[in-house]
């Protein structure tokens, strides 16, 4: 009894290390189903969820609705633009400064370090809609593409074996073993923002409570839903422009929910362009971004869609085809 008694506290122990250290060793039983939900340690992103709650307390006010969009709006593009085309696929260039800068931004939207998010991306896109793809919705189902995955035991770990380019950055490490930090004193800068406005411009009606509840928790839980939409619908609903190995899909609703991600199938097609919207009519907010920071001299050589492949689309649509 005392030796499962130690065994059960190891493993709580153990997750409850990886909160603040997500590179802390663990010893995980081999007979364990790696698909298993781990509950205990996804508590923080459980926690999110259940703050948003808060809001029947604290109430709204323009202020602080404006901060849930403004900070949604913000790290979306942190995520499209720097842990998935940066980060993931290498699609343009900056320095380290602005890369470091970037990853910063990222880690606020608490999807994990720089390196994890690539790592696993990088994978999905190896492996994309078969087995081992562990957000694929074919094979896997809705809820596991949705959420399941990086709450299980298999989705937890960062290959470095895949992001060797990122690796040697010693201060992407830190941010990706302490993902926990950064989102942390993101909510307390939100906090405080919230608290400096109730002082000074009182007549906002909002206060630190409000702003963090708002700005920080609802900001945070519809970003992750609106992120994994592409990962579970992405796959399913939309249409097929390019023939490629998976079942990814172009849908304009999710591209303009998403800065442009919802462009999937492009993106699958040639996953190395910094633009996912391949045609002018194709929104692409991302991008256009991007394109405004070339300009400025923060980023450079996006990489761009060939026109052998916007000739293979042109003639697809030209066919009238129905892509399977």
């Amino acid at each position: 009894m005392s030796f499962l008694a130690n065994t059960l506290g190891g493993r709580m122990l153990n997750n409850l290390v990886r909160w603040f250290d997500s590179e802390a060793v663990v010893n995980v039983d081999k007979q364990d189903n790696p698909h298993r939900i781990n509950v205990l340690r996804c508590m923080p992103f459980i926690f999110i969820h259940l703050a948003c709650i808060g809001a029947f307390w604290t109430g709204w006010s323009p202020v602080a609705l404006i901060a849930c969009l403004f900070f949604f709006w913000l790290r979306m593009f942190a995520i499209t633009a720097f842990y998935h085309r940066l980060f993931s696929h290498r699609s343009y260039k900056t320095n380290r400064f602005w890369q470091f800068c970037f990853a910063v931004l990222g880690n606020t939207a608490c999807q994990r370090g720089p390196l994890w998010w690539a790592a696993h991306h990088r994978k999905h896109h190896k492996e994309s809609d078969q087995e081992a793809d562990l957000h694929s919705p074919v094979q896997h189902g809705f809820w596991f593409s949705h959420v399941g995955w990086f709450m299980s035991e298999a989705g937890f770990k960062t290959d470095y074996a895949v992001i060797k380019d990122l690796a040697k950055y010693p201060e992407l490490r830190f941010l990706n073993r302490f993902d926990i930090l950064v989102p942390a004193v993101f909510a307390s800068f939100i906090f405080g923002l919230g608290e400096f406005i109730a002082a000074f411009w009182p007549h906002l009606e909002t206060n630190g409570w409000q702003m963090l509840v708002w700005g920080f928790f609802i900001s945070t839980t519809l970003l992750f839903h609106a992120t994994f939409t592409i990962n579970s619908l992405g796959h399913i609903w939309g249409k097929r422009r390019f023939q490629t190995k998976d079942h990814s899909r172009n849908n304009p609703w999710f591209a303009l929910l998403t800065l442009g991600e919802g462009w999937h199938n492009n993106h699958h097609r040639f996953a190395v362009s910094a633009r996912q919207g391949f045609y002018w009519w194709e929104i692409d907010i991302s991008y256009y971004c991007l394109k405004i920071l070339s300009f400025i001299g923060i980023v450079s050589d996006l990489n761009p869609v060939p026109k052998r492949i916007l000739d293979e689309g042109r003639q697809v649509s030209a066919s009238g085809k129905k892509v399977p």
